[in-house]
């Protein structure tokens, strides 16, 4: 298909076109794309998370609000440009961010959802990792249903059905309770031989439920989950109601197909071409995190590595790090003010490439600085809260240039932390993409992040696009990928004559990168006794709204 306005306008009124909608942390975003699998349109909604009573959430009322907004969006975006007002699309997808918990008794929500952001579940991964052999992180949803029976919550007993933000949005539109692969394996462990929950680890968990108190009617884990589909299987369709819900003024029509709602890691596999053993991918966004497909299992377990699941199934090694772009957003913010009042640029987008172009200037290992991205616990160092920091000695040489560096070097301390560990178990990757706003700046993020992980690292034209695109194409995967694994057809289909741009390592930046990591490392303590000496911090979001 050609990019005539009229050859897409074609298309929409056809409806050979695919819709990605992914719910991310900070923004809400729609993706539409045509039949060549290009996007043609967009749409977003800006959106928060708050802690209420210790928990981070976002109300049910703000997720439809925020989606019927993107959805809205979208919608404005096609008429702007095609002149014309869509009805009918060949798919949709969704995808949210993954983990949490929401639980359900009916259509009744228990207790407020809990994000992947919560790290309230110590005690219930701990026991969990031990019982099972195989790591639970804090997040994954079955730490945070074992933590309510540890604590006893009044919940528990009435629970009928657990599922992510993707999975609770696609039931809602289409009345099926399913969930891609992918976002299942961060509820509960899946056995890659089958493609379904492990047999073996839900039997156990059973049986330590069952010797904890009597088993009562519906407690069987796996009563309470969603089925797995993998991608590219009938997952529904669009009914009335959900059409009223994502469109509220009637023009959407019911009957059109979804996939199987996924994860943000699984549409960021896609949105990379990242989906077959020695690739990988990195998404950069509120949180940050790396996805190494394997090529067989690890010799043993290790807490800083998540395992889980490409949306086709295959076996992935997750390095997931709460904290990532937001202390660096926060920065650029306060810049952006600053050019603002003296009368210069005010639009975000040209102080963020301003502030990047100057950390090419920085100092290799920064020049002494320090800078700790912390907003909320961070597992993988043993950080319970956060506490965003820039540290210095007297000597360091504080200039822009080496503060920008810092910052973008403390959105990947941690994450090359994670990443030794995949190192020293002998994994190999050919070449790992990076996804997400943060590499809108070409070769700037880039370039650090190949340093921080030793290895080259490739940027797509489509990376600033994010897991909405992701999104559209498994969706555009559901119309026309029948008989071919989704690797053949990513490469095949979506990326045979895509532009990729990779930077290898510099070996200047990989020697200040290490110079830095050992100090950042070391600096850890200073990092712990300010949560220590500062007390719990109640989020200014607390209660709010």
């Amino acid at each position: 298909m050609t990019r005539r306005p009229d050859a897409i306008r074609d298309a929409i009124e056809q409806g050979r076109t695919s819709l990605g909608i992914e719910l991310g942390s900070t923004r809400i975003k729609a993706v539409l794309v045509g039949p060549d699998h290009a996007p043609i349109a967009s749409g977003g909604h800006d959106w928060e998370n708050r802690l209420v009573d210790g928990h981070w959430t976002y109300s049910l009322d703000a997720v439809w609000a925020g989606l019927q907004d993107c959805f809205a969006a979208l919608v404005a975006d096609v008429e702007q440009r095609y002149g014309v007002r869509p009805d009918t699309f060949g798919a949709i997808g969704v995808s949210a961010m993954m983990h949490g918990y929401l639980a359900f008794d009916g259509d009744e929500l228990l207790v407020p959802f809990r994000t992947w952001r919560d790290t309230t579940t110590e005690a219930a991964a701990g026991r969990l990792t031990d019982l099972f052999g195989y790591n639970i992180p804090l997040r994954w949803s079955v730490a945070h249903h074992y933590q309510a029976m540890l604590d006893d919550e009044p919940h528990v007993p009435r629970t009928t059905y657990l599922t992510t933000l993707a999975g609770y949005v696609h039931w809602r539109l289409t009345g099926r309770k399913v969930l891609g692969v992918g976002d299942a394996s961060g509820m509960f462990p899946v056995d890659p031989a089958t493609g379904q929950y492990d047999a073996g680890m839900l039997a156990k968990l059973d049986d330590l439920v069952a010797a904890r108190t009597p088993a009562e009617p519906g407690a069987r884990l796996a009563d309470l989950l969603p089925e797995i589909l993998p991608a590219g299987a009938d997952a529904g369709a669009l009914t009335p109601e959900g059409a009223a819900l994502l469109d509220p003024s009637g023009t959407l029509r019911p009957g059109l197909p979804l996939c199987p709602p996924e994860g943000d890691a699984g549409t960021g596999m896609v949105a990379t071409n990242a989906v077959k053993p020695r690739t990988g991918n990195i998404s950069a966004g509120t949180s940050i995190f790396a996805m190494v497909v394997l090529e067989g299992a690890l010799r043993r377990h290790h807490p800083e590595l998540d395992l889980v699941t490409t949306p086709a199934g295959d076996l992935v090694a997750m390095v997931h790090c709460n904290n990532g772009a937001s202390e660096l957003g926060a920065w650029s913010e306060v810049f952006r003010e600053l050019s603002a009042a003296v009368g210069g640029p005010s639009d975000a987008d040209t102080v963020f490439e301003a502030l990047f172009r100057a950390a090419l200037d920085g100092d290799p290992d920064g020049g002494g600085l320090l800078a700790y991205n912390h907003l909320s616990g961070e597992p993988i160092v043993g950080l319970s809260e956060g506490r965003p920091m820039i540290v210095r000695t007297p000597d360091s040489r504080l200039t822009l240039a080496n503060l920008m560096r810092t910052q973008i070097y403390g959105v990947f301390a941690t994450l090359s932390l994670g990443m030794r560990v995949l190192a020293d178990e002998g994994v190999a990757i050919d070449t790992m993409y990076g996804h997400g706003g943060l590499f809108r700046t070409a070769g700037v993020a880039q370039r650090m992040l190949a340093a921080a992980i030793g290895a080259p690292v490739g940027v797509g034209q489509a990376a600033g696009e994010g897991g909405a695109w992701g999104m559209a194409v498994l969706g555009a995967y559901l119309r026309s990928g029948a008989g071919r694994s989704l690797g053949d057809y990513l490469a095949a289909e979506v990326f045979a004559d895509a532009a990729v741009d990779v930077v290898v390592p510099d070996a200047a930046d990989v020697a200040g990168f290490t110079t830095y990591i050992e100090r950042y490392t070391a600096g850890l303590a200073a990092e712990r006794a300010a949560v220590d000496a500062l007390g719990s911090v109640t989020s200014p979001q607390e209660n709010a709204g």
